[in-house]
């Protein structure tokens, strides 16, 4: 499934690039207005980055996020600085179905497990960044990138696993922003080794050819960002592309 994601800043919509907030291009459309371009052009579901949420949970973008989920035009998966349960509420209460959750699933993966059992698996995402190293290990970063948590991804996964979680957004960092394609032997060897989870690929998709590239790796989902807002494709296309058409 092809998943566009809109980042927001003090109700605009905007990019970072490698999760700078000193690299931001902003964009000069409304997000409730691209709710309903993007649900004509066939998505399903829309991924919101709350980055004013991120930085400061008392300044969540909530009323914003209702206004999107309000359309009724599509499912919504949510996230940015969630840490604690009540923000986990919040946005379900909101209508968003699936919360994603980053940083805290690495450095409080009991609390984080305990909203996968109270919630279900399905309203949980685990958004795990990844930085590659040369002998190929996998090693989440946490706070927006600023840290690596020292964490194996294949080690968190197995812990997650214990409490049925299911969802993992998974971006490698040296792709995000840079439309210079998505790492799919990451994704081809995370869905072999985990073929239970449903896997979301984030990071890098530049064109058509980068997303037919992600076919054979199995993803289950792929999140474009930077490319569609910038016009590489429509998102009309990628899902055309996607599914085979």
């Amino acid at each position: 499934m092809i998943i566009p994601a809109i980042d927001l800043i003090d109700g605009s919509v905007v990019r970072l690039y490698q999760g700078d907030y000193n690299q931001k291009t902003q964009y000069t459309i409304d997000p409730v207005e691209v709710v309903h371009d993007y649900a004509d052009q066939g998505a399903q579901w829309l991924h919101i980055v709350d980055l004013t949420g991120a930085k400061d949970t008392q300044k969540r973008q909530l009323q914003l996020i209702e206004k999107m989920v309000n359309t009724k035009r599509m499912q919504f998966q949510a996230g940015g600085g969630i840490r604690a349960e009540s923000d986990v509420a919040q946005l379900l209460d909101s209508g968003v179905k699936r919360i994603v959750i980053g940083s805290l699933a690495v450095q409080q993966p009991d609390l984080v497990k305990s909203w996968v059992t109270q919630y279900g698996p399905d309203a949980i995402v685990l958004a795990l960044d990844v930085n590659i190293d040369q002998q190929g290990n996998k090693v989440i970063a946490t706070q927006g990138w600023q840290n690596s948590s020292g964490v194996a991804l294949e080690s968190l996964l197995n812990d997650f696993l214990s409490v049925g979680a299911k969802h993992v957004l998974c971006t490698d960092i040296s792709r995000d922003g840079t439309l210079q394609g998505a790492n799919h032997q990451l994704y081809a060897e995370m869905k072999q080794q985990f073929p239970q989870v449903l896997w979301q690929a984030s990071g890098g998709i530049g064109s058509l050819a980068d997303i037919d590239a992600l076919k054979p790796s199995k993803v289950d989902g792929v999140i474009l960002g930077r490319a569609l807002l910038e016009g590489k494709f429509t998102l009309k296309e990628a899902i055309q592309c996607w599914q085979g058409a």
